[in-house]
């Protein structure tokens, strides 16, 4: 195969961490390590430089809501310009406006239009202040049609391309999950310093939750789930940040369980692998992700998981973890089923079940979609 000239064309980035950046990393890292060039068009952010090597800043606005992201104004430079007209294939990961850039420049180019379906739109209604019904429609339509405008769309679970079809997607659809470094979560390992380092004894029960503090993740559930345990020795872990953390707090000593709760904010990505593996489980309570990388990343760590039974973290879990109901009392009853110390036959089959999301089967299957969209517009 060719070196290929790929340009991600994404609405967040850097320094803003979530996960539409940690696939867009992991996708532009996989295919850098084949040889193959990737270019990265975002948004200017606070904090970020104008140009950053292959990452290509489009100029912004602040957006009047409580958001990362930003409004883009589509405006490139000639040299940018330049960088986008020889490129081999465009992959948007947004149906807003740097993604209706690189519709624009694939057509006028004559070159692919690979979409990434990585948000469920309708779950994020509550961030615009207008009717949630019809803000919910508008959204669902814009992914019909932006998704509808590509040449084939990629969703990373199955039950997002079933979603996609409901929505009136007719395109060609492939499911590729979005991959993780299946050996860096691998090499995780228990630890009593690090339980101890967040205030956690060896008899404690470690409930951990990873991900961005943020309304759409249902994390309220989790800690209502705590306060019906009614045991001293289990604690709620949160690693991450967000705009919903103050509520968080609050809601957590209203319902009298801050002490039993800790907010870590961002843990690095090297300190991650150590502290899945260091709890007694991982909890989502989460059915708006298309995917959920950190339900992959947990397995990879040896971690049990419960999860939100949803058809999306069916797809990532199979018999891997458990599938609650999205209600308090549901997981409470399966926080209090959580053993205390790791069982290494569970956590074997954690790790097996974590090699379906590893970043090399991504890249091998996104390589051989964009040959097979390439290789025709080459023969005409």
């Amino acid at each position: 195969m060719q070196p290929m000239r790929v340009g991600l064309f994404t609405e967040i980035y850097r320094p803003v961490i979530n996960g539409v950046v940690a696939s867009v990393e992991a996708l532009a890292s996989g295919l850098q390590a084949r040889g193959h060039k990737v270019f990265c068009f975002a948004p200017s952010m606070p904090g970020s430089a104008r140009s950053e090597g292959d990452v290509h800043r489009i100029p912004s606005l602040p957006l009047p809501v409580r958001t990362p992201y930003r409004l883009t104004l589509p405006l490139v430079s000639r040299r940018v310009n330049a960088v986008i007209k020889g490129l081999s294939v465009i992959h948007a990961h947004s149906p807003f406006v740097t993604g209706w850039m690189g519709m624009r420049y694939a057509r006028r180019y004559g070159m692919p239009l690979v979409y990434t379906y990585h948000t469920q739109l309708e779950a994020y209604v509550h961030y615009v202040p207008f009717d949630a019904n019809a803000t919910r429609f508008a959204a669902n339509r814009l992914t019909r049609t932006f998704a509808n405008l590509a040449d084939a769309v990629i969703a990373p679970t199955p039950a997002m391309a079933a979603r996609l079809r409901e929505l009136g997607v007719t395109v060609r659809i492939e499911t590729v999950p979005t991959g993780i470094d299946v050996a860096l979560f691998g090499a995780g390992r228990r630890r009593e310093d690090v339980r101890e380092r967040i205030g956690v004894r060896p008899e404690d029960r470690l409930l951990l939750a990873v991900g961005r503090l943020a309304k759409e993740k249902n994390l309220p559930l989790l800690f209502e789930a705590l306060a019906r345990t009614n045991d001293p020795s289990t604690k709620l872990v949160i690693a991450g940040d967000g705009p919903f953390r103050a509520e968080l707090e609050q809601l957590a000593r209203t319902l009298g369980v801050f002490e039993r709760s800790r907010f870590l904010g961002f843990v690095s990505r090297q300190d991650l692998p150590d502290l899945y593996a260091s709890a007694d489980a991982f909890v989502m309570a989460s059915t708006t992700e298309t995917q959920g990388i950190v339900q992959a990343e947990a397995l990879a760590a040896g971690t049990a998981v419960i999860a939100a039974d949803a058809p999306q973290n069916r797809d990532v879990l199979g018999s891997a973890g458990l599938l609650v109901p999205p209600t308090a009392q549901a997981f409470a009853d399966a926080f209090a089923q959580v053993p205390s110390l790791p069982e290494p036959a569970r956590a074997a089959a954690a790790r097996q079940a974590a090699k379906r999301f590893s970043i090399q089967d991504q890249i091998d299957r996104t390589l051989a979609l964009y040959e097979s969209l390439i290789r025709p517009a080459r023969i005409a």
